[in-house]
């Protein structure tokens, strides 16, 4: 690493610290169990488990189906997740925070996972759209594996096989079904 980028380093940690304690959390770790720790959770279950239904309903059917199944899981999903979420652990005892607002976060981006590969089947060309949602499942997959190297510290390497072995499994559950 270049000299400059050892000197820029510190002080963007430095930002993101002042910036991470003026919207009210006491520090990054603060900040990881209350919003990011949830909004991953979210973010990969929505982009995972949407694989199968969405790509099985493409396959079997059409655009529009898969389009209108997507949407049902999407939202379905963000609902669930943001639930469990809620119900699952008060704060009080893990110091994780309000469950309402873990909840939302959890279920907003549960459906944000899905709803980025749903929408490229807006396009009436099934097999066009079935190229194009997969595509933006890779860029999921590599942005998901970026926010666990930068907040979780694991290596990128690693954490994009552990997110795309998942991806894989699903979309292969999604293929099997769909050509069955």
């Amino acid at each position: 690493m270049s000299s400059e980028a050892k000197a820029a380093s510190p002080e963007k940690e430095r930002v993101t610290a002042r910036w991470i304690h003026r919207v009210g959390f006491r520090d990054e770790r603060d900040f990881l169990l209350r919003v990011v720790q949830p909004g991953l959770v979210g973010l990969i279950d929505g982009t995972i488990s949407s694989l199968a239904p969405i790509f099985a309903a493409a396959i079997t059917s059409d655009s529009h189906t898969a389009l209108v199944v997507g949407l049902g899981v999407a939202l379905g999903a963000g609902i669930s997740m943001g639930w469990s979420e809620a119900g699952s652990d008060t704060g009080e005892e893990t110091g994780r925070g309000s469950a309402a607002v873990r909840g939302t976060i959890t279920g907003l981006m549960t459906m944000l996972g899905s709803i980025f590969h749903t929408l490229p089947f807006i396009i009436s060309d099934v097999h066009t759209a079935l190229i194009v949602a997969g595509c933006v499942v890779a860029v999921e997959l590599f942005v998901i594996a970026w926010i666990r190297k930068r907040f979780l510290h694991i290596p990128y390497g690693r954490s994009l096989l552990f997110i795309g072995s998942g991806g894989l499994i699903s979309l292969a559950i999604g293929v099997a079904l769909g050509a069955s």
